[in-house]
């Protein structure tokens, strides 16, 4: 049976999608991007926006009962694949080992203009 994870660790939905959906014992995150979810303020730098959208993604879990130790995949948005070391370099120091599969696109345009968005699978 599917629960609705509504998280205010993370910013409210800005179209009709769910933060995450928990399937059984499987979380799926909707994409995030760097807004702060209390002052809808988004950094100018990849370096910002990656660290807000790993806090929003621990949020999020942490809202499920769950941590980064529980994804299992990812996907990443980038504006720009020349920022891909600072923004791998954030998203790693998350995780300790057995690391999720991932894959990580280049694409014209995000939600906000943002220059990241990344979603997750977790298994709790």
């Amino acid at each position: 049976m599917k629960q609705i994870i509504t998280s205010k660790n993370a910013p409210a939905p800005i179209g009709p999608y769910s933060q995450a959906v928990m399937n059984g014992n499987m979380l799926f995150i909707s994409g995030q991007v760097g807004k702060h979810p209390d002052t809808g303020e988004i950094p100018t730098t990849i370096e910002g926006q990656t660290e807000r959208v790993m806090e929003n993604l621990k949020g999020i879990l942490a809202d499920a009962g769950m941590d980064f130790t529980h994804v299992v995949k990812t996907t990443i948005f980038m504006k720009d694949l020349n920022d891909f070391a600072v923004m791998n370099g954030i998203y790693g120091s998350r995780f300790t080992g057995n690391f999720p599969a991932r894959e990580t696109v280049e694409v014209s345009r995000l939600p906000l203009d943002v220059m990241v968005e990344i979603s997750m699978i977790a298994i709790k």
